[in-house]
């Protein structure tokens, strides 16, 4: 019974981070991608709005794992020379880093703001 719950969970997780149109139009996540006044408070960061406008929290959250690591595990690990590879990362998908399951690629996710996402999540330390 508990492997029949953990195969919905699984399964479920996969369908909500998967792409399901083939349509480059439809494969573009939709991206809070107008500039954000930057500010100094982390509460106002502008990749806090921007991580908010995107699908990262169906798998992300500030504290505690959820189905990714938690942003300040990945603040902890990370460094402000990782904010390219990081950003490419959640551009472009993941895997083995944090175990089994997958990061989802966000190709409608610009470099620009993906940079901004990562910088926010590293004021998390």
């Amino acid at each position: 019974m508990r492997k029949i719950a953990l195969a919905f969970l699984f399964g479920g997780m996969l369908l909500a981070c998967s792409k399901t149109e083939s349509s480059p139009e439809k494969e573009k996540m939709t991206v809070l991608e107008e500039p954000v006044e930057a500010t100094a408070s982390p509460q106002e960061h502008e990749g806090r709005t921007l991580i908010n406008g995107a699908d990262c929290l169906a798998c992300h959250k500030e504290e505690g794992k959820l189905v990714g690591p938690s942003y300040r595990e990945i603040a902890a690990k990370y460094t402000q020379d990782d904010v390219d590879q990081l950003a490419d990362n959640i551009i472009n998908g993941s895997s083995g880093v944090w175990g089994a399951v997958p990061m989802a690629p966000h190709a409608g996710l610009s470099k620009e703001n993906a940079k901004k996402m990562v910088e926010y999540i590293l004021t998390l330390k």
